[in-house]
């Protein structure tokens, strides 16, 4: 602990052993009671400003945690302040129903809402997102609960028997739900945020423990201010500083998914609590037990909050929506997308041609710029790629892959979609292009690829080619309706074919009267299925044959 936090917790306690010295030394009268509050009025500035100084040191859900405990000692010093003016300004004694015990129930709210917030997990974007509309339930309905049974007797039906009771009743219930959230969060953590917890129990049981004996004291007509009943009472907030000191320099865990099984509980009690306002309403329905206008002011009150937290529902139901169309959408990437390139695979190519196709097939209908209307389909396949698996392993297989798919991606434009056919094939799909400058994207692709070595690992490097087939659709430009895409795909494929028989390292684009010359040797050799003689072969009229190295 470091020596700044001794001094407050030094200060701390010097305060409660001021106390005791002014209990022991000063007669009952206003100057003790002057003290006594002045003491007291100290301590909790002090807590605040400690608790403050958390929230800015801390980052985070961790942040808004101390943020909350330094509203919830705020509270506690604005009633300390109520009490402080009547006692030594105004010299008299506060009314039986004091409007500063709401800050004092209220001061609790925020001190459990921060530790709700389970401050030793660091949480998933998912929990908090939906963590802080259950956890705002929560916290409005307990407000909900004072303002149903401690407020209406306080202004709306005058009672203070009543108003005494149900508050003593809440509070104490306040109290042990802190305690038991305490212990709750002992359970799950360990080592310093568990000894936290402990000390954070202690002081709130010991707290509690005092403010029941003072209330004893009251009912006996024993206790003033600055009694010895105020000494225990304040070492009970001196334990509060130690509290500050040790969780200053904690520092949350990340929160796994059995940790967000405690979100999953938040959002059923805050279901329950909504569920709750109705039957709260059918209830006091039939309560003959309390007057009309009590009645009244419950429904009111009970109506208003049902109406804010169902506003809380829809706004989880609206964040719940778009958290599962984000998850589809991801779901929906990831199907389309190659795990080991990271560019698109197979699948999204068959979601998407159709949607080329007629934007093509649009463009021709409507005469659109001729350079712009072609859709052309490019085959590349890595030659000799064998070889890298059985000389280097797969996984330097990967790397080249990895490093092709990169390369190819940095000469497409980007209005093209370049995806992993299968193996060692990739499948360039060029927009909007036009067909007669179709060889220059083949000659960046082989470029590219045989420009420099692949790195395989640290201390070799591998020099590559790719061989390239292409054919554009639509096939006939003055009948747009000749073949479908799928055909003139296959023609890429026959292309690149004929590159690999061709000496590899080249980009062969295929053309209405190159497929006519490769249809008729094809019947030939139906005809005739003798082996061919060598024989040197030549370019039927008006073939549009495109060979790139």
């Amino acid at each position: 602990m470091s020596s700044g936090s001794k001094r407050w917790i030094g200060f701390a306690f010097g305060l409660t052993l001021a106390q005791a010295v002014a209990s022991a030394s000063i007669p009952r009268g206003f100057a003790l009671t002057t003290v006594s509050d002045c003491l007291f009025s100290l301590l909790l500035l002090a807590l605040l400003l400690v608790f403050a100084g958390n929230a800015v040191r801390s980052q985070g859900r961790l942040r808004s945690v101390w943020i909350l405990q330094a509203v919830g000692w705020a509270f506690w010093f604005a009633d300390q302040a109520c009490w402080f003016a009547f006692d030594v300004v105004l010299r008299k004694p506060l009314p039986e129903m004091f409007a500063g015990d709401a800050i004092l129930f209220l001061a609790g709210v925020p001190m459990l809402a921060g530790l709700l917030l389970r401050p030793h997990l660091e949480p998933s974007h998912r929990s908090m997102r939906f963590g802080i509309l259950d956890f705002l339930q929560l916290m409005l309905w307990w407000i909900y609960f004072y303002v149903y049974l401690v407020t209406c007797w306080q202004y709306v039906a005058k009672n203070a028997a009543l108003y005494n009771r149900n508050f003593d009743w809440l509070y104490l219930t306040e109290i042990l739900v802190l305690a038991g959230a305490l212990a709750l969060l002992a359970s799950q953590s360990a080592g310093a945020w568990r000894r936290f917890y402990a000390l954070f129990f202690g002081a709130a049981g010991f707290n509690y423990l005092t403010v029941l004996a003072e209330n004893r004291a009251i009912e006996a007509h024993t206790y003033y201010n600055g009694s010895w009943y105020d000494t225990p009472f304040l070492a009970s907030f001196a334990l509060f500083m130690m509290v500050a000191m040790r969780g200053r320099n904690l520092r949350p865990a990340a929160e796994t998914a059995k940790d967000e099984g405690y979100a999953s509980a938040l959002a059923n009690l805050a279901v329950l609590a909504v569920l709750s306002l109705p039957v709260i309403v059918v209830g006091g329905a039939f309560d003959r037990s309390v007057p009309p206008e009590v009645a009244r002011f419950r429904m009111l009150v009970t109506a208003l909050t049902l109406f804010v937290m169902a506003a809380l529902v829809l706004v989880k139901q609206r964040r719940l929506h778009q958290e599962l169309k984000r998850a589809n959408q991801v779901l929906e990437q990831a199907s389309m997308t190659d795990p080991l390139t990271g560019i698109r695979n197979r699948r999204f190519f068959s979601a998407t041609a159709e949607t080329d196709v007629a934007q093509t097939l649009r463009a021709y209908a409507e005469g659109r710029d001729a350079t712009a209307r072609d859709l052309v389909f490019y085959l590349v396949d890595m030659d000799n790629f064998k070889e890298i698996n059985d000389l280097y392993g797969h996984c330097a297989g990967d790397c080249v892959l990895i490093e092709a798919a990169r390369r190819l991606e940095s000469v497409v434009r980007d209005s093209d979609v370049l995806v992993r056919w299968g193996g060692e094939e990739f499948l360039i799909v060029s927009r909007f292009t036009d067909r007669r400058e179709a060889d220059a994207l083949g000659l960046r692709i082989l470029q590219t690829i045989r420009g420099e070595p692949f790195v395989i690992n640290r201390s070799q490097r591998v020099s590559r080619t790719c061989s390239v087939g292409w054919a554009a659709f639509p096939w006939l430009e003055d009948n747009v309706g000749a073949m479908s895409h799928e055909e003139v795909l296959n023609l890429a494929d026959r292309a690149l074919s004929q590159a690999k028989r061709s000496g590899k390292d080249q980009a062969i684009g295929m053309t209405p009267a190159l497929a006519r010359a490769h249809s008729a040797a094809n019947s030939r050799r139906e005809a005739d299925p003798k082996p061919p003689r060598p024989e040197r072969r030549e370019e039927p009229a008006g073939l549009q044959f495109s060979g790139l190295r």
